[in-house]
């Protein structure tokens, strides 16, 4: 979560599907079934998968990034859709293949489209190793995703100024951009904390969760704060996928201390966060 150009190659790279027992997710790679199957903690995939397109070079490449992500967005048509008007927004974007190989095919599947199929193939033909739950969603997203996910690329290319109702409070392409824009190249802003400070946490942390979880919140505090507020914004539903299942925003981060983290109220799987100011003084010591 620290390391941004890792996560990039995450989204990017082609996924390895394997798992050791039926509670490894490693072929989920890091993504949830939350973010599958209700699209929750895509604004921060698709702001990475951007930036890492759009700053290869001196300048940000603006239109080079909307292109990675209409690439790495693709699904096919439907077979029973109808041919496109000139003003309809397309979905398929197999033209895109040539400039990015390794975000769609030939035939117009981007690598989301690809990694959601690849893990329900792997999930149906690894019964023995895959949970009854992952089965159950793997179901579902076998029915339903193409069409789910079709729709979702469209919503994505709603314009900003957009008149109708259709566009109001909708995730676009555009936003995407503009954040991208704004935060500007992949960082990897790790920072290491004292033996005094990893006390702190250690002898303030309930015994159910992992010391680890504080400690992350902690160095990706100062990775992400902005001189002029002391509030970060957490991705709780990619601290979930980056730990490989629900369990930090399900069980640790609530029993998070308050004496070590601030909390604001969660909402559509992000949320505020700041340090204490005993913790924020142990660091800077």
């Amino acid at each position: 979560m620290i390391n941004e150009r890792e996560e990039f190659l995450a989204y990017t790279e082609q996924p390895i599907y394997s798992a050791q027992n039926k509670r490894d997710t490693a072929y989920m790679g890091r993504f949830t079934f939350d973010m599958l199957l209700d699209f929750e903690g895509l604004s921060r995939v698709l702001t990475i998968v951007a930036r890492g397109y759009m700053w290869q070079g001196e300048e940000p490449d603006i239109e080079r990034a909307a292109r990675a992500l209409r690439a790495w967005g693709s699904v096919p048509d439907s077979k029973k859709a109808s041919p496109k008007e000139d003003w309809q927004y397309q979905t398929q974007f197999s033209d895109l293949h040539g400039e990015f190989p390794e975000l769609v095919d030939e035939q117009g599947a981007g690598w989301f489209c690809r990694h959601v199929h690849g893990i329900c193939d792997f999930v149906k033909t690894n019964p023995d190793v895959t949970s009854k739950p992952a089965q159950e969603h793997c179901k579902r997203l076998s029915r339903g995703f193409d069409n789910a996910w079709r729709n979702k690329v469209l919503q994505f290319q709603t314009p900003i100024f957009s008149p109708t109702t259709r566009g109001a409070w909708v995730l676009r392409f555009d936003d995407i951009l503009a954040d991208a824009k704004e935060q500007g190249r992949l960082r990897d802003r790790d920072i290491l904390l004292s033996s005094a400070v990893k006390q702190i946490i250690s002898a303030e942390t309930p015994e159910d969760v992992p010391t680890e979880v504080v400690e992350l919140l902690v160095r990706y505090y100062y990775a992400n704060n902005q001189d002029d507020n002391e509030w970060v914004v957490l991705p709780v539903t990619n601290f979930d996928a980056y730990f490989g299942n629900t369990n930090f925003s399900r069980k640790w981060w609530n029993r998070v201390p308050d004496s070590i983290i601030v909390k604001q109220k969660q909402c559509y799987g992000v949320c505020r966060y700041s340090l204490q100011e005993t913790i924020k003084a142990a660091i800077e010591k």
